[in-house]
């Protein structure tokens, strides 16, 4: 069963938002195994540039 692609939100970050919504991703990692992808992303931080919210300003 596959997921349908949710886009991610204005000043969210694409991994983050999918790891987080996406249950498959995490499926097939044992019990108390770490996802390496998750992990890489809270020790060096975020390598996505986020897009900013959109400005409702004008």
């Amino acid at each position: 069963m596959t997921m349908a692609a949710v886009e991610t939100p204005p000043g969210q970050c694409p991994q983050r938002w999918q790891h987080a919504y996406d249950k498959s991703i995490h499926r097939r990692l044992k019990p108390r195994q770490d996802c390496p992808q998750c992990v890489d992303h809270m020790v060096n931080g975020c390598p996505y540039l986020m897009p900013k919210k959109p400005s409702r300003w004008w």
